[in-house]
């Protein structure tokens, strides 16, 4: 876990790509995907079908190494609304575990807009807390601090002729983009227009690293 700034708060950037504040005692994640798998096995393309496992696994490990207290989940944390129907039993007693003993909070996405049941915590559109707005697709036209999913973001580089990608986070004045947690997520490259439009000017993808942040300016 490495510091990181934004909007006068300090933070925690986790290289598995989640955030935690440690004076709200939250960790925040973003784009889990829950049961895409399955959705995609729905029209005969099948891909490892244990992508809810594994993202629960990330979390449950997250939990025990920040010591949160509470999980907020900016959107799309099931891959559609029928995501929670799908859950074996063994993924659904796992995810109402976390959510029966921490102070979870869903805010919808626009895969999970019509979610109703979401196995335990609170479903919202966007939370306000000390001067920062958790939603999960970053207005350009507020310029309130917000923090916010939905984009995936990667950074993208060429290393001595090799390419590499690695999840990141994206830092303006005043947004700033988690990257996705979900086990079957893909990613857009960091400097994508429309990251860049959503963001503004004076943006930076940020890599967590072992004891640092790497910053990389969107130019």
């Amino acid at each position: 876990m490495v510091p990181l700034s934004f909007a006068g708060h300090s933070f925690l950037a986790l290289p598995e790509a989640a955030l935690f504040w440690p004076a709200q005692g939250a960790l925040l994640i973003a784009d889990l995907h829950f049961e895409k798998a399955s959705w995609f096995a729905r029209s005969g393309q099948f891909l490892p079908p244990h992508d809810s496992e594994a993202t629960l696994d990330m979390i449950e490990g997250l939990v025990a190494r920040t010591g949160a207290r509470a999980v907020w989940s900016l959107g799309d944390s099931f891959h559609d609304a029928d995501g929670v129907a799908r859950l074996s039993s063994h993924a659904r007693a796992r995810l109402e575990a976390l959510t029966a003993r921490l102070d979870w909070v869903w805010i919808t996405g626009n895969h999970d807009a019509t979610i109703s049941d979401p196995l335990g915590g609170r479903l919202l559109e966007e939370v306000h807390i000390d001067g920062i707005i958790l939603r999960h697709q970053a207005d350009p036209a507020d310029p309130r601090p917000e923090i916010s999913g939905h984009f995936h973001p990667k950074l993208r580089l060429s290393l001595r002729g090799r390419p590499i990608s690695r999840r990141c986070f994206i830092r303006s004045d005043s947004k700033l983009i988690l990257p996705a947690l979900g086990a079957l997520t893909g990613g857009l490259d960091a400097g994508h227009g429309e990251i860049r439009r959503a963001v503004g000017a004076g943006a930076h993808a940020l890599v967590p690293v072992a004891d640092r942040l790497l910053h990389f300016p969107l130019t």
